[in-house]
């Protein structure tokens, strides 16, 4: 445990050894290399792969597709055929969870705002 004097002294020097940058102003636009390393970040593929959401029905491997309600936890399932049969092949999952999910939505207040459901894809 330092010394109450020991501890001043290293209080004292915070702060000294920082070096300063130049801060970006509200308006600036971020740097390049900010906006690569977040392209590159193999973390951002997979959270957007993951759940699936982003595929093409056809390139969903699973037989059985569920999408959930963040809101009213209500579950929708359907079979990959019988979505590829009525909303066709190149149809993206997220768009056709939400279309099943906006046609049975129980969560209805008036307000275009706060209607409808929240999907969750599994």
């Amino acid at each position: 445990m330092p010394t109450p004097k020991q501890m001043d002294k290293l209080a004292a020097l915070v702060g000294r050894n920082v070096p300063q940058r130049p801060e970006l102003p509200p308006e600036a636009d971020l740097p390049a290399e900010y906006w690569q390393a977040l392209l590159d970040d193999p973390r951002a593929e997979a959270l957007s792969v993951a759940s699936g959401a982003a595929l093409r029905l056809s390139q969903i491997p699973q037989h059985l597709l569920r999408v959930g309600c963040r809101r009213c936890a209500r579950v929708v399932e359907i079979q990959k055929v019988d979505a590829m049969r009525l909303y066709g092949q190149e149809a993206l999952w997220k768009d056709v969870g939400r279309r099943l999910l906006d046609n049975t939505c129980t969560q209805r207040t008036g307000r275009h705002e706060e209607d409808g459901c929240w999907p969750a894809f599994e």
